[in-house]
């Protein structure tokens, strides 16, 4: 299920807000509308924003008029100033938007650069369904015959191009016919699991249960969790990791009961020029996403409201993180950054 595509000077997207009531695709004809998009919550997940960032600058230079390079490169600057702004804890957005800049600043003349940009969106999603295969493969193996593995947010293929990263350990183990069971932290105040996990689980018959996210510690306390495999949006060079926020309880939670903690991310949102989790940018969401369920209001008046999008789960917490290259520990980091 292909979350975004770029179709001729358009991107085309799965508005997630619908789900699960409907399926709908939105058109983006600008940067502009993309960053609405990631704003909106319309498309969300690291991978994923790789691949919109990508193709905003790509819908940007196939209807732009410009007639220098010169020209074209300060449209698509502008317009990755636009995309930049939107959401600052998932580095994966901001790799998008410098590939594709650089394969438009590496061409010899306008023309190149456009159809360089072009080429580099298409292969930042090309690449993103391979790696998250790759992934999948390669965390299936840590996933026993029968295991139910909890998960939090989503991490499937609405986040990313296709397949998924955490969502795409469990579907690999799922078709390798291990008999896994799921179970989803519903993701305050978004939904995200309650609403995409399981919607997703559900298409393919993979067995899921929705739990509140207050609920995990009995889960674990009564033995009934076996693994947890979550994403993360942006992991430090010490192997701190941002996701969601509720990751980091969860994290503890597991270490409490001896539960495997794993995460599963694309060499694309290590950032090793962060040296802590400490450094990461927490981005903090509109209080009306914690005012407000589904249009009703639900905090009193008058009352503050905090609404942190992500939190850091410190390395310690991490049982391994399961990449493209292979699953390491938070110790052996710099080995999937050798060449």
């Amino acid at each position: 299920m292909r979350t975004i595509e770029l179709r001729g000077n358009e991107v085309i997207l799965i508005d997630q807000t619908q789900l699960p009531q409907r399926l709908v695709r939105v058109r983006c004809r600008s940067a502009g509308e993309v960053a609405a998009a990631i704003e909106g919550m319309k498309i969300r997940g690291a991978p994923a924003l790789a691949a919109a960032a990508a193709m905003a600058l790509a819908v940007t230079a196939l209807r732009s008029r410009a007639r220098t390079k010169e020209r074209l490169l300060r449209e698509l600057e502008s317009a990755g100033r636009r995309i930049g702004r939107t959401r600052p804890t998932a580095v994966n957005l901001f790799v998008g938007l410098e590939r594709a800049l650089s394969a438009a600043r590496a061409a010899p003349d306008v023309a190149s650069a456009r159809a360089a940009v072009v080429q580099e969106a298409k292969n930042i999603a090309e690449e993103d369904v391979r790696v998250n295969r790759r992934i999948g493969e390669n965390g299936a193996a840590l996933l026993d015959v029968g295991d139910v593995v909890l998960t939090h947010c989503n991490a499937g293929s609405l986040a990313t191009v296709d397949y998924g990263t955490a969502l795409g350990v469990i579907r690999a183990a799922h078709r390798a016919g291990k008999k896994i069971k799921v179970i989803a932290t519903e993701t305050r105040p978004l939904l995200q699991g309650a609403r995409l996990t399981a919607w997703e689980l559900r298409r393919e018959k993979i067995p899921v249960t929705v739990v509140t996210d207050g609920m995990v510690g009995y889960l674990m306390a009564k033995g009934m969790v076996d693994k947890v495999v979550v994403g993360a949006d942006r992991i430090a060079a010490n192997g701190d990791a941002a996701n969601k926020i509720g990751t980091y309880s969860i994290a503890v939670l597991a270490k409490e009961h001896g539960v495997p903690f794993y995460i599963a991310a694309p060499l694309s949102t290590f950032d090793p020029n962060l040296k802590t989790g400490a450094e990461i940018p927490i981005e903090e969401r509109r209080p009306e996403e914690v005012i407000f369920f589904r249009g009703v209001r639900v905090v009193p008046k008058g009352v503050s409201v905090f609404n942190p999008a992500f939190d850091v789960t410190p390395a310690r917490y991490i049982t391994a993180f399961i990449t493209e290259k292979g699953v390491v520990k938070p110790g052996e980091l710099s080995k999937l950054f050798k060449s």
